[in-house]
């Protein structure tokens, strides 16, 4: 045999073993060496993604969402066969067939690298691409791709190609913050993943090769063509047809941008939401994936955001108007694009859309409104728009629609359709509202300001105000308590006293100057009589109304000891007032307010859960249970908290009631005469409902810095407050009635919408007599004169008759 024939190959076969030992070598001490920088296969088994904060209404309907990383993760079942397809065309065809690693685009990228002397282009599989998104930096360099080399061995070693494959669908940045397929197709398409298109699917598919290149937003030409060779790709593969591949082909670029499907906007709400996640599961809250459900009913908290902007809307055109938010020259080609991009420039704020004047007629004016096109504001949205002036003043309204608007001008309107436009603008002044159901304190809609992203200071909960005559049930409750009737009479009269606690006399007023001498507690509650609420509280005493009101929620340190209280004269927040209120909703129970139903992570599993007290009426132990009426009018017990005995009872454990704090005698009466200030008082405007359930109590300070309305039905209440932030006075004559009693209207008109009447029913400690309108002294069944008043069996009026025949009888107008 001829050696020197095979000197040379032997020599190189040697070589190149050689070089494979040393290299194989030098790959194993690189392992050794890199393994400490690699996560460990149980990490591997356990990867956290960054998935944001969500936070859902009781229903399910997304309000908002936190993080900085938008993704929804997804099972591999979940992907359509077209965005599977789409994605192995584009990035690796050979995936489920494949181990970890391409040879040959390997060597290609490195060949490349080594010409160009800088690392220019990739070799990466799915598997290794997932290794890098997942565990690894985004770094080009030698050393991160050795990394990725192991971390991909291990994953595809140890798990199945679905498994990697759906990690790698998961975690791929599409740009616009949008992280895995799901975020990116509601991103780019405001679509569900498995509603994608196959041209939306490949400009997808063909995005993560440079987000920011073939960005179909930013650059819509380059993700066209980027999206043609996945479309060709997919063709050659035989995944679609010539036909699909070339309708796909010509159908247009029609991505844009859209924000998180919220469903009900309640971003104060949201914002509540975040800081307490973030008190209980400190920075990590944003990005564990938590889903937070809430208690807000999703109908109800979309009519208060409505009901307190066309409130607050309402109340600054009373005050005039203070000009256009801007001002631009229109050509007279300008098109329907131009106008459009020209309002995109101003922000929507509520119910307000911002839009420009192109015409001006002699009584109306032709505009354009973002997202609406054209529409005409005629002479009723136009009229009211006489020059703002000092201290809450209005000038001569106008005659002509000239003398309001000129065309270019760019002002607010309210859209209620192109012929039924109004002109408006943001109100300086605020609102808040809180609703609640009384039977466990859920708080079922909140809104702390007019416009969140103007002002985040949440005054729902964070504004302490006086709640002025709104205070005035809680010591007439202590007052009924002690013996008082609604038919006591006090003396409506000046008063002058020193009950500031100091040397100076104070000389309260009533509204408007006007006395009306010996009063029922009835009509002074309805109507709202400051003096007699002195006289009231004086006869109950400070020290006891003060330890009384306690029983409410109310801190008793914040109840100013002088007779100052009797107008509501302490600080409170809307909260506090919706919640005391609940006690004469719910029957006479004290419940705490809560925002929070449950808490799951990442996979469903629930954290925690919410355990409120329950009003239970007349509950002590075992008790016929009567489920409250939810809002949508089917009656349901919240948390399930009591259960069905064998004879059709319900048993309630006693750690689940809520405290009886007022007796059901004192709560019917008081809920009674509460009535009245709707039936015939300051809150008679809430008649328009046309129901007669409703109860409440109107609230207004010194010089109209604060206006109130606390009303409720047996299950909801509802406390809406409105004023500045810098107490400045709302102006002359803006009561509770004039502005937040409207709001409070708006509200309960959506809120109560197809929920039957219901009133509680008399408990067996009262009964009804007849009483003279004018004395409150008893009177003969056959005075003509005489109505109906209802009375504790215990604290009859003097020559009453007994108990076992007054009880019972038909209640007259007036409950």
């Amino acid at each position: 045999m001829n050696w020197k024939r095979f000197r040379i190959p032997v020599a190189l076969v040697g070589g190149l073993g050689l070089i494979c030992l040393i290299g194989a070598y030098a790959y194993a001490c690189t392992y050794v060496y890199l393994e400490p920088s690699l996560p460990t296969l149980k990490a591997m088994h356990h990867v956290k993604l960054e998935i944001p904060l969500r936070v859902y209404t009781a229903g399910g309907e997304l309000m908002a969402e936190f993080g900085t990383e938008r993704r929804t993760p997804v099972r591999y079942d979940q992907i359509p066969a077209v965005v599977t397809d789409a994605f192995l065309a584009a990035e690796d065809h050979n995936f489920f067939q494949e181990g970890a690693f391409d040879p040959l685009s390997l060597l290609r990228a490195a060949v490349v690298d080594l010409i160009e002397g800088r690392k220019a282009q990739g070799g990466s599989t799915i598997t290794m691409e997932a290794a890098r998104n997942v565990f690894l930096t985004l770094a080009k360099t030698w050393r991160r791709k050795l990394q990725e080399s192991f971390v991909a061995y291990e994953l595809d070693h140890n798990f199945s190609k679905q498994d990697v494959f759906q990690l790698y669908l998961n975690v791929i940045f599409f740009g616009e913050r949008a992280y895995g397929i799901a975020a990116a197709a509601q991103t780019y398409y405001g679509k569900a993943l498995d509603q994608l298109t196959l041209p939306e699917a490949a400009t997808l598919a063909g995005l993560v090769e440079a987000p920011s290149l073939y960005n179909p937003i930013v650059h819509p030409h380059l993700a066209a063509i980027r999206r043609s060779y996945v479309l060709t790709r997919m063709l050659a593969l035989k995944y679609i047809t010539p036909a699909q591949a070339e309708a796909a082909d010509h159908a247009p670029i029609a991505a844009r941008l859209h924000a998180p499907r919220v469903q009900v906007h309640a971003p104060y709400v949201a914002a509540m939401v975040l800081h307490r996640m973030a008190k209980r599961y400190g920075p990590a809250a944003e990005t564990a994936g938590y889903s937070v459900y809430t208690t807000i009913d999703g109908r109800l908290q979309s009519a208060a955001n409505r009901a307190v902007q066309l409130g607050m809307i309402a109340y600054s055109r009373r005050h005039g108007w203070r000009g256009p938010i801007g001002h631009t020259v229109l050509a007279n080609d300008t098109t329907p694009e131009q106008l459009q991009t020209l309002v995109e420039q101003y922000r929507k704020i509520g119910v307000l859309l911002p839009a420009v004047v192109v015409h001006v007629g002699t009584h109306s004016a032709k505009v354009f409104a973002r997202d609406h096109g054209f529409g005409v504001i005629d002479w009723n949205g136009l009229s009211w728009a006489g020059k703002a002036l000092p201290h809450r003043l209005v000038g001569t309204l106008p005659q002509t629609a000239g003398e309001v608007l000129s065309p270019g001008d760019v002002v607010y309107v309210v859209w209620k359709g192109p012929s039924d436009v109004a002109l408006a603008q943001v109100p300086l002044a605020q609102s808040a509202l809180v609703a609640l159901d009384p039977n466990d304190g859920g708080i079922a809609a909140l809104v702390g300001g007019f416009d969140y992203f103007s002002s985040r200071f949440n005054r729902a909960t964070q504004a302490w105000r006086q709640p002025g005559s709104g205070f005035k049930p809680f010591y007439y409750s202590a007052a009924i308590k002690l013996g008082y009737t609604p038919a006591s009479t006090f003396l409506d009269a000046p008063l002058v006293t020193g009950g500031l606690g100091t040397e100076t006399t104070w000389r309260p007023v009533n509204y408007g100057d006007r006395f009306s001498g010996p009063i029922r507690m009835r009509v002074a509650l309805a109507h709202s009589i400051n003096l007699v609420s002195i006289r009231v509280l004086r006869a109950v005493g400070l020290p006891y109304a003060t330890k009384y009101v306690a029983r409410f929620g109310f801190n008793p340190k914040s109840v100013p000891q002088n007779l100052t209280v009797a107008l509501g004269s302490l600080s409170v927040t809307p909260m506090e007032m919706a919640t005391a209120y609940s006690v004469f909703a719910n029957g006479g129970y004290r419940v705490k307010p809560f925002l929070i139903d449950r808490i799951l992570n990442a996979s469903g599993k629930v954290l925690w859960r919410a355990k409120p007290r329950i009003a239970c009426h007349g509950c002590s132990h075992e008790v016929s249970l009567r489920p409250f009426q939810s809002q949508s009018g089917a009656a349901t017990l919240r948390h399930g908290a009591s259960a069905l005995r064998g004879d059709g009872a319900r048993y309630m454990p006693p750690d689940q009631m809520a405290p009886r704090v007022i007796s059901a005698d004192n709560d019917y009466i008081m809920t009674s005469m509460m009535r009245s200030v709707i039936q015939f008082g300051t809150g008679e405007a809430a008649r328009v409902l046309g129901r007669d359930d409703l109860a409440g109590k109107t609230g207004t300070t010194n010089n109209f810095t604060n206006a109130w309305f606390n009303g409720f039905t047996p299950n909801l209440v509802a406390t809406v407050w409105s004023g500045f932030d810098d107490n400045r006075s709302l102006g002359n004559g803006e009561q509770g009635a004039a502005v937040a009693l409207p709001i409070w209207i708006r509200f309960m008109r959506v809120a109560l919408r197809g929920v039957p009447q219901w009133r509680r029913p008399q408990p067996p400690g009262i009964v009804r007599l007849r009483v003279s309108p004018r004395t409150g002294l008893l009177v003969s069944d056959e005075d003509p004169n005489g109505i109906e008043e209802v009375f504790e069996a215990k604290h009859l009026p003097a020559g009453a008759p007994s108990t076992s025949t007054s009880q019972g009888g038909s209640a007259a107008s007036i409950f």
